[in-house]
C-alpha cells in the first residue's frame, strides 16, 4: 500500500471543520465519496455537514448543511451511486439525490423519522441484482463465464416482479424501521420491534439473503452479552408496510469464553457482515482501551444427532437426519493494537470455508482482503476469512518494513493520527480514510496484496477488473491508479481482444463503454496519449449516427422488417459508387422527410460531420504520423462507413432545406464540396472496409487529398480540453497534498504535458510544398484567415499575425497547424457544437472524467434536439458524471 494523496481543510478564523463523533463515510460505485464533519462557529454551535466529492477532483468538494439536529451516524449509497441516505442520533433519515444530475448539487425531498431513537444501522433494500466473480475463470473467453448472474430475490417486489425501492434501519432501542418509495413519490413507513423483549442495540448491521429476506445482527456493546441475529420479512398488505421478525441462532465471541481474557476485552466495538448479500459470515471485534481481537464467524447447517430409541420408533428419522443452523468460528487474531475502523470489500467474490486452505498460498486477490485501522496510525489488509495479514501501511512519513517487529518501532511523541472511518473502493484497489484531524487520505492497494507478482499476472488482475467494470457500468478510476505507462499499450490491446471475443449483441451494448475505457487508459502514457482525441471523436460520432437514424420513420404504417436506418446501412455497404447522387437514388427518400425546424436545429451536428470528414481527408497525406488526432480513423472501416452514411443523409436533407447543409469555404463557386468529399471518403473506405482485405490508399487518392487545402478551407476542430484531474499526475507515486475548496497548481505529468502540447501547440512536422510566399499580415485575429508558408515554416505567427485555430490546415502546408488559439477565441459547447463566446454567460457543466463542457440548460426546444440531449443528460458520452463549473471555467 502507498499513499496517493491527502486532502485537508483550511482553517478559518471564525469557523473550523472538525471530524464529527461518530464519523461516517461511504464510497459509491461511481467513485463519489461522502463523509461527515462538524462546522464549529465562534459561539460553539455545531452544524452537521455532509461533504461529497469525486475522487478525481477531491478539492472540488460539495458541502451540504444536512440540517440534522444530532450527529450523523450512518451514510449509505444506493446501488446506482446517485442517491445517498443519511441518518442521525435523533432517528431522522434523509434521502439525498442529485439536482439536475450534477455531482456537486444535491437536494433532499423525502425521508423518515423514528423520533428520539438513534439510528445504528442503515441500508437500501436489495434490488435482486447480484453478479458473481469467478476469479478461477479469469482466463475464459466469455464474459458470461467470468461474471455470472446469481439468482437473488429482491427484498420487496412490485406488480410484475419489479423491485421496490426503499431503506431499512435499526435503532438503538431494538426497533427496525422500513421505508418504501412508492412510484407516486410517497414514502410508506412502518416500524416494529426486532423481538418481544426489546433490548439495547449499541451495534448493528444488515445483510440480505437470496430468498428475499433480511438478516439483522445486533449487540449491546458488552462482550459478555450474546450477538443476536434476526430474520426480517417485509411485505405490503392493503397499502400498508408489514414487518415480520424471527429470532435466529446467536453467538458469544470466543475471546469472552476464555477465562484469561474475559475481563481484558470488555466491549464489542465492531460488528459487520462480510458483505451485504452474505448473511452467513460476520466479523466481530472486541476491544479494551489498548488492544483488540478480531474474529470471523460462519453460519452452517449441521446434522442433529438422534437417539437410537427414536430411530427404532421411526425408521424414517434415521434415513433423513434433521438439520440445525449453528455459528462456527472460522478464524481469530491474537491481541492487536486497538482497532479504530474497519472497511469491508465490495467485490462479490463468493468464498466458502474450503477457501481457508488457500489463504496461506500466493493466490491473493483484491476482493479477498478487508482493512483494519489501528490507533497507532497503521492500516492492515487481512484475508477476510483467515484474517492473515496481507499488506500493511504506516501513516508516518518514514516507511517501515512489514517484517519489522512492533517492539522495535520508535514511539512517537503525542497521540498518533489514526483513521476514524474507512471505505474500500468497489474493486478494492483503493482505500479512503478520514483521520482524527478531519483529513482525507487516499491509499493505493496493490493488486498483488503485498506479494510479488510478475507483470503478466498483474496485467491479468487489472484486465479482469476492467472487464468487471465494463459489464457492471461501475466507474474504473481506482483501477487507473495502478496502471503504469508501460502497461497501457498491453491493456488496451488485451481489452480489445477480449471484447471482440464476445457475442455481437453484447459488443453492441458495450461499444461506447470500451471506447471510454480505452480513452482513460491512453491518457496515462506518452506513447498513447494522442489516441484520446480519436476515442472521444468516435463516441461523438456513434451518438450522432444513432440520433440521426432514430429520426427516420417508415413512409407507410405497415412497417417492414428493417427500419430506415438499417436499410441505409445495408445499401451504403452494398453500393460502392463514389457518386453520392447515385447512392442516394437507391434510397426511399420519402423516409428521410423531416420538419424544416428540426433540420435547422440539427445544423450544428451536421456541420461537425462535414468538418470532421474534411479534416480526416486533409490529414491523409500525413497518415504515417500517429501523433495526429484522427489517425486511427484512417484505417477504421466501420467509422468511415458511418461517416459515409451520414453524408448521404445530409445530402438528402440538403434538398429539403439547403440551410441545414455544412458550410464550406471553397476557392471556386461552382465546386460541389459534398460530392468531392464523398468521392474521396468512399475511396478511402474501400481500402479498409470489413468485406475486403485492407489495402493502402493509392497515390492518386493521396494526391487529391493534398490538393484539398487549396480547394477548401480546412475547418477548426475543437478537441476536448485537457482534463484537470489527478489520475495522470499520480503515476510517479509521489503523494500530493491538497486542500478542500482550493484548486491546486498541480505539476504536469509527461502525458498531460504531451496532450496539452498536442492540442495547443505546433507539433506536426510540416512539409512545405510552396515556394516561399510571404506571410499574410493581419491586425485582428480572424478564424477564416489564411496563412502561407515562409522560409521558416515551423515558426509561429509573426508580429501582428493571427494565430491559426486548432486543427487548421492552410494552403502551402502538407500538414495541420496546431498553434495556440488567439486571445478571445470563442469557447465551445462540446456536445451541442455551439460557440459559447470568449467569456460565457450561460451556466455550464463539465464531465468529471474527460473534461467535456456543455451548457447546463438547453437553448433549443426542438424535439430532435431534446432527443439528442437526452443521451447525455445524466452522464457524459464517456460515462462520467457532470459537475457544475463557474462561468469562467469552460
Amino acid at each position: 500500500m502507498d499513499l496517493a494523496y491527502v486532502c485537508e481543510w483550511e482553517k478559518w478564523p471564525k469557523s473550523t471543520h472538525c471530524p464529527s463523533v461518530p464519523l461516517a463515510c461511504a464510497w459509491s460505485c461511481r467513485n463519489l465519496i461522502a463523509f461527515t464533519t462538524d462546522l464549529r462557529s465562534d459561539d460553539q454551535d455545531l452544524t452537521r455537514m455532509i461533504h461529497i466529492l469525486d475522487t478525481e477532483h477531491p478539492w472540488d468538494v460539495h458541502s451540504i448543511n444536512s440540517e440534522h439536529s444530532e450527529a450523523i451516524t450512518c451514510l449509505e449509497w444506493d446501488q446506482s451511486g446517485s442517491r445517498l441516505l443519511s441518518a442521525d442520533a435523533d432517528g431522522q433519515i434523509k434521502c439525498w439525490s442529485m439536482a439536475d444530475h450534477l455531482a456537486n448539487s444535491w437536494e433532499s425531498h423525502v425521508g423518515s423519522l423514528v423520533e428520539g431513537d438513534p439510528i445504528v444501522a442503515l441500508s437500501w433494500l436489495h434490488n435482486g441484482v447480484k453478479l458473481a466473480l469467478h476469479v478461477e475463470k479469469s482466463g475464459a473467453s466469455s464474459f458470461g463465464e467470468k461474471f455470472s448472474r446469481v439468482k437473488f430475490s429482491p427484498s420487496l417486489t412490485l406488480f410484475g416482479g419489479k423491485p421496490m425501492e426503499g431503506w431499512i434501519a435499526v435503532t438503538v432501542s431494538g426497533l427496525v424501521t422500513v421505508s418504501l418509495l412508492k412510484p407516486s413519490g410517497q414514502v410508506l413507513t412502518s416500524t416494529e420491534s426486532l423481538c418481544r423483549l426489546r433490548g439495547r442495540a449499541a451495534l448493528a448491521d444488515i445483510a440480505f439473503t437470496g430468498g428475499g429476506n433480511i438478516v439483522v445482527a445486533t449487540a449491546d456493546g458488552s462482550s459478555a452479552s450474546p450477538v443476536q441475529f434476526y430474520k426480517v420479512c417485509v411485505s405490503v398488505v392493503s397499502e400498508k408496510c408489514r414487518i415480520d421478525t424471527e429470532i435466529l441462532p446467536s453467538l458469544f465471541m470466543r475471546c469472552t469464553t476464555d477465562l484469561n481474557r474475559r475481563d481484558r476485552l470488555p466491549a464489542i466495538t465492531h460488528l459487520k457482515f462480510l458483505a451485504r448479500d452474505m448473511s452467513e459470515q460476520v466479523l466481530l471485534c472486541a476491544s479494551s482501551q489498548t488492544s483488540s481481537v478480531v474474529e470471523c464467524w460462519s453460519l452452517r447447517k449441521e446434522g442433529l444427532p438422534v437417539n437410537n430409541i427414536f430411530q427404532q420408533l421411526s425408521p424414517a428419522v434415521g434415513d433423513k437426519q434433521p438439520m440445525i443452523l449453528k455459528w462456527r468460528i472460522l478464524s481469530a487474531t491474537n491481541d492487536l493494537d486497538r482497532v479504530s475502523a474497519v472497511a469491508l470489500p465490495k467485490l462479490p467474490i463468493s468464498l466458502t470455508n474450503t477457501d481457508l486452505k488457500v489463504a496461506s498460498d500466493t493466490q491473493f486477490y483484491p476482493g479477498l482482503g478487508l482493512a483494519l485501522a489501528f490507533h497507532d496510525g497503521s492500516v492492515h489488509i487481512v484475508h477476510r476469512l483467515s484474517l492473515q495479514t496481507m499488506a500493511v501501511f504506516y501513516s508516518s512519513a518514514a516507511p517501515r518494513s512489514v517484517d519489522e517487529p512492533a517492539i522495535k518501532r520508535p514511539r512517537t511523541t503525542g497521540p498518533a493520527i489514526h483513521f476514524k472511518a474507512m471505505q474500500l473502493s468497489w474493486t478494492s484497489l483503493a482505500l479512503v480514510g478520514i483521520d482524527s484531524h478531519g483529513r482525507l487520505s487516499m491509499l493505493r492497494i496493490s493488486p498483488s496484496m503485498g506479494h510479488s507478482l510478475d507483470v503478466g499476472l498483474a496485467l491479468r488482475h487489472l484486465l479482469f477488473l476492467l472487464e468487471y467494470c465494463m459489464v457492471t457500468g461501475y466507474d474504473w478510476w481506482d483501477i487507473l491508479l495502478h496502471v503504469q505507462p508501460g502497461m497501457v499499450q498491453s491493456l488496451v490491446e488485451k481489452l480489445h481482444e477480449e471484447y471482440t471475443r464476445q457475442k455481437a449483441e453484447l459488443q453492441q451494448v458495450l461499444s461506447t463503454r470500451i471506447l471510454a475505457m480505452k480513452a482513460s487508459l491512453c491518457k496515462l502514457s506518452p506513447c498513447t496519449v494522442t489516441r484520446v482525441c480519436d476515442y472521444h471523436a468516435k463516441l461523438f460520432l456513434i451518438a450522432i449516427s444513432s440520433t440521426l437514424k432514430s429520426l427516420l420513420r417508415p413512409h407507410v404504417l405497415n412497417t417492414p422488417d428493417k427500419s430506415p436506418g438499417d436499410r441505409l446501412t445495408e445499401i451504403c455497404a452494398k453500393i460502392t459508387d463514389v457518386d453520392i447522387d447515385k447512392v442516394m437514388i437507391n434510397l426511399k427518400t420519402e423516409e428521410f422527410v423531416l420538419d424544416m425546424n428540426t433540420l435547422q436545429a440539427l445544423q450544428q451536428l451536421l456541420q461537425w460531420v462535414g468538418d470532421f470528414v474534411l479534416y480526416l481527408l486533409a490529414s491523409l497525406p500525413n497518415q504515417g504520423s500517429s501523433l495526429r488526432p484522427g489517425h486511427s480513423f484512417l484505417r477504421d472501416g466501420t467509422s468511415l462507413g458511418m461517416l459515409r452514411e451520414l453524408m448521404v443523409v445530409i445530402r438528402i436533407w440538403g434538398l429539403l432545406k439547403p440551410s441545414c447543409l455544412p458550410v464550406y469555404t471553397a476557392t471556386s463557386d461552382t465546386q460541389d464540396s459534398m460530392s468531392l468529399l464523398f468521392r474521396l471518403l468512399t475511396k478511402l473506405w474501400i481500402c479498409c472496409r470489413d468485406e475486403g482485405p485492407t489495402s493502402e490508399p493509392d497515390e492518386a487518392l493521396v494526391d487529391e487529398c493534398c490538393l484539398l487545402p487549396s480547394q477548401l478551407l480546412i475547418p477548426t476542430l475543437d478537441w476536448l480540453p485537457v482534463s484537470d484531474g489527478l489520475v495522470s499526475r499520480l503515476q510517479p507515486k509521489q503523494p500530493l497534498r491538497l486542500h478542500f475548496g482550493k484548486t491546486p497548481a498541480l505539476p504536469g505529468s509527461a502525458t498531460t504535458l504531451q496532450l496539452d502540447g498536442l492540442i495547443r501547440t505546433h507539433v506536426a512536422d510540416l512539409g512545405c510544398s510552396g515556394s516561399n510566399p510571404s506571410r499574410v499580415q493581419a491586425d485582428t485575429p480572424s478564424p477564416h484567415q489564411k496563412l502561407h508558408c515562409s522560409t521558416d515554416c515551423r515558426a509561429g505567427p509573426g508580429p501582428g499575425e493571427a494565430e491559426p485555430s486548432l486543427g487548421r490546415t492552410f494552403p502551402g502546408f502538407r500538414g495541420t497547424v496546431l498553434w495556440n488559439r488567439a486571445p478571445g477565441h470563442p469557447k465551445m459547447d462540446h456536445l451541442r457544437r455551439l460557440h459559447l463566446g470568449a467569456h460565457p454567460t450561460e451556466e455550464c457543466k463539465a464531465c468529471t472524467r474527460c473534461g467535456c463542457v456543455t451548457m447546463l440548460k438547453s437553448p433549443n426546444k426542438t424535439t430532435a434536439v431534446k432527443q439528442w440531449e437526452q443521451r447525455w443528460i445524466k452522464n457524459c458520452l464517456c460515462g462520467g458524471l457532470w459537475r457544475r463549473v463557474p462561468l469562467s471555467c469552460p
